[in-house]
């Protein structure tokens, strides 16, 4: 199964990155791409711009949501929503097909230093995601990052336990598939 994951930020120190690396060795068997937001920029959207054509970096990137048969997106909270890099390429993905995640399979992971862990940015993502083919089947927020998260895992034993349930619902489903 090929699963696609990515940071929905173009920070280079990513926190939600981490959370998403820490998923993967959980996943072996899999054929996994990780992708860098960086690799995708273009300009901001815009009606106008949209009239001059989609960028061929938002037609890249729905290629591989398409030829992915399952998705893990790590939500940057910035602000209290989507960061800019990932609102920018959701918006130009989404003209190009408004199904953009195309109903595959999907793991959300939030987290922050703060201690709501990126649930806004979660609680906008599962109310907007299913309208765009999300089809989110397991989704966590970790809370403090910089407490709970040390040498490549949490170290809060009740948000381990939490996750490792998480990681197996997502794993079970994959299994469906």
């Amino acid at each position: 199964m090929k699963i696609t994951a990515f940071a929905a930020s173009n920070s280079t120190q990513s926190i939600n990155l981490t959370l998403v690396k820490s998923v993967l060795p959980n996943l072996e068997g899999h054929d996994i791409q990780i992708l860098d937001l960086n690799d995708y920029e273009m300009p901001i959207y815009s009606p106008e711009r949209n009239q001059a054509g989609i960028p061929e970096q938002a037609l890249t990137f729905n290629q591989i949501l398409k030829d992915s048969d399952a998705l893990i997106i790590g939500l940057a909270e910035h602000n209290g929503t989507f960061s800019t890099a990932f609102k920018n390429i959701f918006d130009w993905g989404s003209r190009a097909d408004k199904a953009l995640f195309q109903q595959k399979p999907m793991f959300l992971l939030s987290t922050s230093p703060g201690p709501r862990g990126g649930q806004f940015v979660m609680e906008s993502a599962k109310n907007i995601f299913p309208f765009f083919g999300g089809n989110i089947q397991a989704h966590f927020s970790l809370p403090n990052f910089q407490d709970n998260f040390k040498d490549g895992m949490i170290v809060n034993d009740a948000l381990q336990l939490e996750f490792e349930a998480k990681i197996n619902d997502f794993k079970s489903i994959l299994h469906q598939n």
